[in-house]
């Protein structure tokens, strides 16, 4: 039985590799590098988060994205300079091999609780036991479909995460569903790919980050009015990315609301050029129904005014978001899948990540109903990192002192 099993190579997964590796805590890592970034992102996208706000998370903060730009002579600014999709990804495989060492790239199929731990069965048919398992399973599973689409048969609707390769649309219709980063960035890079695309969305109008503006200094009032952080000016957001531990202890019902209005849809600054002007916008109005007609995926929509439209495509995109859900987790028992505490489908956590199940642990976005939004982002991979292997160092901790004493112990019965 090994100590700790981590299911998930992403930021989140990597950076808890990379502190436990640090802090000699003995593990195994699962996974494919990044997947969720190579293979379900958009080629060609940049991410809303700043420089600064996209490293992985090494308890020295050795392998920072700007080093690897510097090794690689990638442009690279703190704000200013979007990061490049195939950059980040190349960041996280190449933090891996420095940071991390060994991983098995394969996915979980099975888990189940046993005496003493988890047994967890891989699509490669090995079977490996763990005292401790952390789930840092990334977004794609939790990929919502408004339930307006998701009777539409599957060659008619996806989620945005199907989308990788954008170059089969050229010369299709496509609607993508949402007013969010997914939304405008997706819709930006099918626009440029040749697609015939349009937006559709509930919002009157698209937000945008504003665009920085480096090398100005921002007065005293200004950065006490909207103070920056690592996901954004303003106090709430500055409150939410700097302290989740304190956004753990907040009512229920605040941590709930905050969730869902915190940081809501909003693009990067420099996706306002990719849509606005180029992509046709279907703005203020909420889908009542979709069919299918003629070959086509069309939609009923409603507006604010009570005014109705109809829009049609060859394929209909959601770019509506994610929602951590336990039981999209096909790989976990029905023993753990009911014995899981939860709080709106999401595990309930204890302030070390700690699910109700004693040994296991969730990170990213689904414990994000647990510290907030940050659990959404990269940024937030430092503190559940450092969180996470300060509770697996104080647990290895007690083991290796009450080991010897069992076998003392155990020693002294045969004795007698």
């Amino acid at each position: 039985m090994i100590n700790v099993a981590i299911i998930g190579a992403g930021p989140y997964g990597l950076s808890i590799a990379a502190c436990l590796r640090k802090n000699r805590v003995p593990f195994r890592i699962f996974g494919r590098p990044m997947d969720s970034w190579e293979s379900h992102m958009p080629k060609g996208m940049l991410l809303k988060s700043d420089g600064f706000a996209s490293n992985l998370h090494d308890p020295d903060s050795e392998f920072t994205l700007k080093r690897f730009c510097t090794e690689r002579n990638i442009a690279y600014g703190d704000t200013g300079i979007p990061v490049r999709l195939d950059t980040f990804t190349d960041y996280g495989r190449a933090f891996r091999e420095r940071m991390v060492g060994e991983l098995s790239d394969k996915q979980l199929v099975g888990l189940e609780k046993i005496d003493g731990g988890y047994q967890l069965r891989f699509d490669d048919g090995e079977t490996v036991q763990a005292r401790r398992v952390v789930l840092a399973v990334g977004v794609t599973h939790f990929g919502q479909i408004p339930a307006t689409l998701a009777h539409l048969p599957k060659e008619y609707v996806s989620h945005s995460f199907a989308h990788n390769d954008l170059s089969p649309w050229r010369g299709r219709s496509v609607i993508v569903v949402g007013a969010g980063s997914s939304g405008s960035d997706l819709a930006g890079l099918l626009y440029q790919a040749g697609a015939d695309v349009q937006i559709v969305a509930r919002p009157t109008e698209l937000k945008f980050h504003g665009k920085p503006e480096i090398g100005k200094k921002r007065s005293l009032l200004q950065r006490l009015r909207h103070p920056s952080s690592g996901l954004g000016p303003g106090f709430r957001n500055r409150f939410v990315a700097n302290w989740p531990e304190v956004f753990y202890y907040l009512p229920e019902s605040i941590r709930l609301k905050a969730v869902k209005k915190i940081l809501g849809p909003s693009g990067g600054w420099f996706a306002r050029d990719m849509v606005v002007g180029k992509v046709p916008l279907v703005l203020g109005y909420t889908i009542e129904r979709a069919e299918i007609l003629d070959g086509k995926a069309v939609l009923h929509l409603r507006g604010k005014d009570g005014s109705r439209r109809d829009v049609s495509a060859d394929h209909i995109i959601a770019a509506t978001g994610y929602k951590p859900d336990m039981d999209r987790l096909a790989f976990l028992s029905p023993e753990i899948r009911s014995s899981l505490t939860l709080l709106d489908r999401a595990p309930v956590l204890s302030p070390s990540f700690e699910s109700s199940l004693p040994g296991l642990y969730f990170a990213g976005v689904a414990a994000v109903n647990s510290f907030g939004p940050l659990m959404r982002f990269a940024y937030g991979a430092r503190f559940a990192a450092d969180t996470i292997t300060h509770a697996l160092v104080r647990a290895s901790a007690k083991e290796s002192v009450s080991l010897p004493r069992a076998q003392m112990a155990a020693s002294e019965a045969a004795n007698r």
